[in-house]
């Protein structure tokens, strides 16, 4: 491979805990590009595509998509890199998907390089979610099916049932390390970029 050096960074943390925005913050400093598969499945729901009709009505439900359709997507974004330098968000959140992505990540002689935990506690993730949906609103934008509270605390309860392993899974290879979600934006950004050192 040539390019840059391979860097592949996880972030895990339930729903909420702003992955997301962290992410995005962390690809523009470090030259990596973010890949959400949330995003590219909505992606998929919006344009109407055969995978999007397929996922809909489990995203709208609030379930997890299957591993193989998800490491698909993975193999299919990545097959075009130079070199590998990601961020994962909100993928894998299963041990199957993470061991899936590391046989991926090894064909491409890329492994894993750190994996950042978010940890913010239940109630504040719930207003956080809730109060994201409001604010769609607002603005005259459609809501995420996700943003509502029921929803919310389902995705919490399934987040900690399937995910706890992952977090074992990481822990157990070194490359997991916690962050605390809360608090100022920069100020959890500082504590990533601390942690990657």
């Amino acid at each position: 491979m040539t390019g840059q050096k391979n860097n592949v960074v996880i972030f895990l943390g339930p729903p909420g805990a702003g992955k997301g925005t962290q992410a995005e913050r962390l690809a523009q400093d470090r030259e990596l590009v973010k890949i959400s598969t949330g995003d590219i499945l909505r992606d998929h729901v919006k344009r109407g595509t055969e995978l999007g009709q397929q996922v809909k009505p489990i995203l709208d439900a609030g379930k997890l998509v299957p591993d193989e359709i998800l490491i698909a997507l993975i193999r299919d974004r990545l097959a075009d890199m130079d070199s590998v330098r990601v961020i994962f968000d909100g993928f894998p959140r299963t041990t199957a998907q993470a061991q899936g992505l590391d046989m991926l990540l090894e064909e491409l002689g890329a492994p894993v390089n750190a994996v950042p935990l978010l940890e913010v506690p239940d109630e504040v993730l719930i207003e956080r979610i809730v109060e994201r949906g409001r604010q769609a609103a607002e603005r005259g934008e459609a809501v995420r099916s996700d943003d509502t509270e029921e929803v919310a605390r389902h995705r919490q309860n399934v987040y900690r049932e399937q995910t706890q392993p992952l977090i074992d899974y990481y822990s157990a290879r070194g490359h997991l390390y916690r962050v605390d979600g809360v608090g100022g934006m920069d100020e959890v950004y500082d504590r990533i970029v601390a942690g990657l050192k």
